[in-house]
């Protein structure tokens, strides 16, 4: 089918059009009833396992934001109870407080103390002027561990002249001399370096651990420091790079053992590679931990499991074979094995690996198992989804894993009497027979029969992935009369190194190759109405539903959210640069060929579909000018195209309640302008 709009004008969204606007419905998942819907994570249970502790997270509707509270309950899930406002909660080795993270004085988050008995004492014990991150107690629990920025500001001395009295002048410009000086949801960065803190648990002043012009923790893509105590609370492990050059060096890090009274430290690991999430065995004689050795630049690699002893000797691949990236690493209590979650083909589960031996699998299903945290008892506390419930807390003995006994049902009232669609899991087989998979989400009332209209979802990343999980976004479609396909193209992860890499300089290419037939083979089916089929998504699904206009012109419309469409500026724009540069063989000015060949929008002249493009515009990942590029191409070409610039965003265009609600209903009513007109949605039926 040729659909070609290169003629038309788009001179209004019609925002007022019945297609624009969903019906209010008690049964089915709309776009309002968002404002009700809860998550859970982070199951912690206390040492003895006769108490757990949980985030829960919940809309603020007059602040329109995501707030989170922690939550307790007795280890059978009764005397369900609000504990505090904050997250990350750790229990003392005692089980007698727990630290956590609120907000506090002067600003922002602190690191709090609650006892755990009737009184329920609770003390604020750091007052930092920077965040504090990843606190842990130390092993006799008179001490917190922490992470916070230590600022080194650059000098720069000018005689400028005095300003007059009671003159105002502008401010002095922020100074920039290294890559990395910027980070989506932070905005740019304070300069200087992240390093390890200890503060009495009674409180007082945080006393530095580690020194010096180097990063415990990532450098390059931001995220949480990995370190642990050793059992005898005199040396602390922790992942990071001393390098000099450690911000231009993509995917290298290294684990250090630190003296707790000297700030000495000493390199564990070798050879050089990305090692990270060192985690003590309570014995202290061994260290697990997550990573591979260097090698040539891949895009992506999944972790394995090491060990080592504690001073750095004997280290050993425990992982050989499973070729999926493990996460959660958890000691067994006598220190001869480990627990940990693992992703794979859309789903996830418990692992156990005895060292020594190979991993074994020890839950079963087709769901996610996540944040699993296994007690000196064999029982186990996790979060679990799948595609017809959100998360809640379960839990289940180590020697009967297949009797999940759930114990929440945060959204019991949002769900009850709600018709929710159905989710079928299909494989199929693309270019190079390659085996690819996908779930296809059904209207509620859905008839075979029919013809409904279909939406292509891309996810980002690109090395991420769609999973058997409960998904509000694509129940929400549905219940308003969409057929939506969803599929991880190679690329993705959880199917192991070789399908995660294939697009190693090469992206996008054969992921192209795999989408077209996810939607050839629904299609095949007999009920996609193929006059109304749209594609869309975010960051790295910006990349590709804008690629994918410009090769195609099956699609009716198409919502190009947060893209990449040009990789040459995209490498001076972003927050992570070294991302970037590390999916071409050669830079650009040595060779800008590849970098054109793989840009969208050196195919915006072959596009014919009408595009909305929404971006965030505090988006410092895939900034608006990416977006403002692609934009103002398609509109010099009279292709029927509108920009959406989200208010309070960063990446993405749903981190706020309102914002997720106006993702949703601009999405929908674009492509209801297109490809027909439609039939109002009731009860999910067109």
């Amino acid at each position: 089918m040729k659909h070609s709009c290169a003629g038309f004008v788009l001179l209004a969204v019609v925002s007022s059009s019945a297609a624009a606007q969903e019906k209010p419905s008690d049964t089915l998942l709309t776009v309002g009833r968002y404002l009700d819907f809860e998550t859970v994570s982070d199951p912690r249970p206390s040492p003895d396992g006769s108490q757990v502790i949980f985030t829960r997270r919940f809309v603020d509707k007059m602040k329109d934001q995501f707030e989170t509270a922690l939550w307790i309950m007795s280890s059978d899930g009764g005397k369900l109870r609000f504990l505090a406002k904050g997250s990350n909660p750790v229990w003392s080795p005692d089980g007698t407080r727990i630290a956590f993270l609120a907000d506090g004085e002067p600003s922002g988050s602190q690191i709090f103390v609650k006892y755990m008995d009737a009184e329920g004492a609770v003390s604020q014990v750091t007052r930092v002027l920077k965040t504090p991150g990843g606190p842990r107690w130390s092993p006799d629990g008179k001490w917190i561990g922490f992470t916070m920025l230590v600022p080194k500001e650059t000098s720069w001395k000018i005689d400028l002249p005095a300003a007059p009295t009671g003159a105002t002048w502008t401010k002095a410009p922020r100074i920039v001399d290294n890559l990395l000086y910027r980070s989506d949801r932070t905005g740019y960065l304070d300069l200087g370096y992240s390093h390890l803190f200890l503060v009495p648990a009674t409180g007082g002043t945080p006393r530095q651990i580690t020194r010096g012009d180097w990063n415990a923790g990532p450098r390059g893509i931001t995220g949480g420091v990995g370190w642990d105590w050793m059992p005898d609370g005199k040396t602390i492990v922790i992942a990071g790079n001393d390098s000099s050059d450690a911000e231009r060096m993509y995917q290298r890090s290294a684990i250090y053992a630190v003296d707790v009274a000297s700030g000495a430290k000493r390199k564990l690991t070798s050879p050089d590679g990305s090692w990270s999430q060192p985690h003590v065995s309570p014995d202290g004689k061994t260290i697990a931990f997550l990573g591979y050795p260097a090698s040539g630049p891949v895009s992506y690699h999944v972790d394995d499991i090491y060990t080592m002893a504690s001073d750095g000797s004997g280290m050993t691949l425990r992982s050989s074979g499973l070729d999926r990236d493990p996460s959660g690493l958890d000691w067994t209590a006598d220190s001869k094995g480990l627990y940990f979650t693992a992703a794979d083909r859309g789903t996830s589960n418990l692992w156990s690996l005895p060292i020594g031996s190979a991993a074994r699998q020890v839950t079963t299903g087709t769901h996610l198992i996540s944040n699993a945290a296994v007690t000196r008892s064999g029982i186990v506390f996790a979060v679990r989804s799948n595609a017809s419930r959100p998360t809640d807390i379960v839990r289940f003995e180590l020697k009967r894993p297949a009797q999940l006994e759930q114990l929440t049902d945060v959204n019991a009232d949002l769900l009850s009497g709600t018709r929710l669609a159905e989710v079928e899991e299909l494989w199929y087989t693309s270019s190079g027979g390659a085996k690819v998979q996908g779930w296809v989400v059904k209207p509620p009332s859905f008839d075979p029969s029919r013809k409904y209209p279909l939406i292509l979802e891309i996810h980002g990343g690109p090395h991420g992935t769609y999973t058997s999980g409960f998904n509000y976004s694509f129940q929400n479609f549905a219940a308003n009369g969409f057929v939506v396909l969803y599929t991880n193209p190679r690329g993705s992860t959880g199917y192991g190194s070789a399908f995660g890499n294939a697009i190693m300089h090469a992206y996008p290419s054969v992921d192209y190759d795999d989408l077209m037939a996810g939607v050839d083979s629904v299609i095949g089916r007999g009920y996609v109405d193929t006059r109304r089929m749209y594609v869309g998504g975010c960051s790295g699904g910006g990349v590709l539903s804008s690629w994918v206009i410009g090769h195609t012109d099956r699609f009716a419309a198409a919502a190009v959210r947060c893209p990449v469409i040009d990789w040459l500026s995209f490498a001076g724009q972003t927050d992570i640069p070294l991302f970037t540069y590390n999916f071409f063989e050669k830079p650009f000015w040595e060779d800008p060929k590849p970098w054109l060949e793989h840009s969208s929008l050196m195919y915006v002249g072959k596009v014919k579909t009408p595009t909305m493009v929404m971006t965030g515009v505090l988006d410092m990942r895939t900034p608006m000018p990416q977006s403002e590029e692609f934009y103002s191409a398609l509109k010099m070409r009279g292709i029927p195209a509108v920009l959406l610039r989200f208010e309070n965003e960063w990446h993405g265009t749903s981190s706020r309640p309102s914002n997720w609600m106006r993702t949703q209903l601009y999405m929908m009513s674009w492509y209801n302008k297109w490809g027909g007109t439609p039939t109002p949605v009731v009860g999910g039926e067109p």
